[in-house]
Formats: C-alpha cells, sequence, structure tokens
C-alpha cells in the first residue's frame, strides 16, 4: 500500500501575506515570493508554533497527500486544492484500503479545512498584494498624531499619501510597511502588516491617501520606525492585503463590532464609510436603501487615556454608532473586559446575533478571542440555540469575521 503522509498547507485566499508565521517557525520551514507564503514539507516538523500567531486562520490548514504539493505547486496558488479521493481505485499512486490511521489524518485534515471565512456577498471586490515586498510602493507621511495619553500605550495615527501611485484598498484590508536596514542574520526585514484604519476613498475623501493606527512595541522594530515617522518622511508599503474582513456594502446590513486596542483601526474604517455613504448627507455612493441597519460597537482597553480615538468617538452621532466603551484597569471602578459587557447586554446581542442582517468583526489581542467566543454560547444558550451552529452558518453567509493577534 502507498504511504500517505498529512502535509501543512497556507491557504492563499486568507492569507494577508503578515509573514508572521514566517518568523516565527523555528526551522524555517515557512517562505515566500512576491505571490504567496509556503510550506517546505520536507522541513515542516509539526511543532505548531506558527499556528497560534497566524491573526486569520490561513496557516491551519492540512491535506492527506500520497507524494507532497511542491514549492512550485504552491506558489502558483490562488485557492488551496481540495483533499483528494485517496480511495480504492485505479490510479497507481491510490491508497487500496483506508486503514485506521489515513482515516485519521483525513478527518483531520478535513477539519482543518472547514470554517473558512468568507467575505460578505456584497462586498466590493479586493485589490491584493499589488505592490509585493521586491516592488513596494512609495508614500510620504503627511501627519503622524498621538491617539492616547497613556505613556505606557503610545498609539499613533499615521497618514500616509500615495501621490500618483493607484492604491486601491477597502475597509478591513491591510498594508505592510517595510522598515528600513537589516535583521540580525543581515536579511532586509520583512513587512510588518497594520490595518487601515481609513474608508476606500481616503482619510481626506478622494485624495489618494490612507491612515494606520501603530501602538509602539518596545522591542518593536517596524512599530518604532512608524511611531517615530515625521511629515515628509518616505515609506515602503506592500499589499494591499485581506480579502474577507470586509464591510457589506448593504445598508441594511447590522455590524457587531468587537474590538481591543489598535483592533480598533478597522472598525474605525467602518464607522467612516457608513457616516460618509448611508448615513451622509450628500454623495453618489449612498445607497438608495432605506433605514441603515446600524452598528454596535463594544471597545475595550485599560482605560480611557489608552483607548485609541477616544475624543473623536464622543463626537460620533448614537444613532450611527451604538458604543460600549469598556475599561479593565479605570481607577475605583469595576475591571471590566469586553466579554462582560457582552453578557450585560446579553438581550440586545442576542437580537443581533439572531438577526440574519447582522455582521460580526472581531479584533484585536488574541487573548479576547475564547472570551467573546464564551459569552457568545452563553447568550446563545439564553436562548434555546446553540452558538456553534449560529457561527457556522454566519461563517458559511460571510457573516462572521475574526483577525486577532
Amino acid at each position: 500500500m502507498t504511504a500517505a503522509a498529512k502535509q501543512h498547507l497556507i491557504d492563499p485566499e486568507i492569507c494577508i501575506r503578515c509573514h508572521t508565521c514566517e518568523m516565527t517557525c523555528p526551522v524555517g520551514a515557512i517562505e515566500h515570493d512576491d505571490n504567496n507564503v509556503v510550506v517546505r514539507a520536507e522541513d515542516c516538523d509539526f511543532c505548531m508554533a506558527c499556528i497560534p500567531v497566524c491573526p486569520t486562520g490561513s496557516i491551519d490548514n492540512w491535506r492527506v497527500v500520497v507524494e507532497p504539493y511542491t514549492l512550485e505547486e504552491q506558489y502558483s496558488w490562488s485557492e488551496l486544492p481540495e483533499q483528494a479521493d485517496l480511495g480504492s481505485g485505479g490510479a497507481e499512486t491510490a491508497i487500496e484500503a483506508l486503514d485506521e490511521t489515513v482515516a485519521a489524518l483525513l478527518a483531520e485534515a478535513h477539519a482543518g479545512a472547514g470554517g473558512k471565512a468568507k467575505a460578505p456577498a456584497s462586498a466590493a471586490k479586493p485589490t491584493v498584494n499589488m505592490y509585493p515586498v521586491s516592488k513596494p510602493a512609495k508614500a510620504r507621511v503627511q501627519g503622524n498624531y498621538p491617539l492616547t495619553k497613556d505613556p505606557d500605550h503610545d498609539v499613533r495615527h499615521i497618514i500616509l499619501d500615495l501621490g500618483s501611485q493607484p492604491f486601491p484598498v477597502l475597509e478591513g484590508q491591510s498594508v505592510g510597511i517595510i522598515a528600513p536596514g537589516t535583521d540580525a542574520n543581515g536579511r532586509p526585514h520583512l513587512p510588518r502588516l497594520y490595518s487601515i484604519s481609513s474608508p476606500r476613498d481616503g482619510e481626506r475623501p478622494n485624495f489618494n491617501n490612507l491612515s494606520l493606527t501603530v501602538k509602539r512595541e518596545k522591542e518593536g522594530v517596524c512599530s518604532n520606525y512608524v511611531c517615530d515617522l515625521k511629515a515628509g518622511d518616505e515609506v515602503a508599503i506592500t499589499g494591499p492585503f485581506g480579502s474577507t474582513f470586509l464591510m457589506p456594502d448593504d445598508g441594511e446590513a447590522r455590524l457587531l463590532l468587537i474590538c481591543t486596542g489598535t483592533g480598533s483601526a478597522p472598525m474605525r474604517a467602518f464607522t467612516m464609510r457608513r457616516q460618509r455613504t448611508v448615513y451622509g448627507k450628500s454623495g453618489n455612493d449612498r445607497p438608495d436603501s432605506g433605514r441603515p441597519g446600524g452598528m454596535t460597537m463594544f471597545f475595550g482597553a485599560r482605560t480611557p487615556d489608552s483607548l485609541p480615538y477616544f475624543g473623536p468617538l464622543k463626537k460620533v452621532p448614537a444613532d450611527l454608532l451604538d458604543q460600549h466603551l469598556v475599561y479593565s484597569r479605570l481607577e475605583g471602578g469595576k475591571k471590566e473586559y469586553v466579554q462582560d459587557r457582552l453578557m450585560a447586554e446579553q438581550d440586545k446581542v442576542a437580537g443581533l446575533i439572531g438577526d440574519r442582517r447582522t455582521h460580526v468583526y472581531i479584533c484585536g489581542l488574541r487573548g479576547m478571542e475564547e472570551g467573546v467566543e464564551r459569552a457568545f454560547a452563553n447568550i446563545a444558550e439564553s436562548t434555546g440555540r446553540s452558538w456553534a451552529e449560529i457561527r457556522d452558518i454566519m461563517r458559511e453567509e460571510g457573516r462572521y469575521h475574526v483577525e486577532t493577534y
């Protein structure tokens, strides 16, 4: 019987080319070209170090194969191949009988390929990887503004001018910033990914610019570089990236936004898009779709001083955005996290997740994801429904989106 093996693969449709897996892999089994990030089958030892650091889940894909897919094949993909039928058959390489070990491998492979993220059906088609690492776009810094008053949480709003270069983006996409210099091994720094915090028509409408929300990390080469940029500085950027964490182009869709820290970047873009279109008073882009669906946001931070966009958020009309600002280190206050507020507002949340117009977006530190999932499970159970079933339906319909890091 021909032997079967499990092969670790990366989904090119979902991968946002942040290269975190490549930088994390302890055996150097992950590499990239200008098209895809791939895994060398002969080097991968299934240590799983890359799984928890991937913000999109694109790294958590597996196929059972007789002959491993080559690097050339992986580099050519625009989507993952389906799991091949390895049952008995006439092909010389077919497995004559599926023993228990192979059956278990196949079950695991199919589980890894399940729950695939999808873009909303009404979302605009995104442009992806227009500017790869080898040919980055050049942008000029228009402004660098502090967003927080907490010295331990220095978060910046960076506005980049693309000049005459075409750089089409959608809300929910990201760009890569390439820090100058080389790493400890003398190689050029890989791009670090940052979510775009402005809508598709720019920080300033109809100007070819975009904004980023960047937190300074103590040992972060790229974050310190970006946070120290000055007006007029030139920056090399790659992208745009992301084809699923997109907002629906449907004014009646309801958006449930859950974020912490710089995970607020795409939520700001969503809010500004809605404000300029569905809620705007002018513009040809406004949908003719009756009553807007509305947006509800649960935004977690340590304190108001460490919450990005705290001041601007206070100016957003309540009929545009139902805000729940949650603080875990408020002096003299009760420690609260976003999952706690979700439970406190469970009737409202139950109504949202039970509505087929609702799209859920979760973005921020990975530690929040488990608590949010647990809150959703409890809320769904209180209505006599299974959260796993609701979530699977939402994901299949392109209404459930998670990017955590």
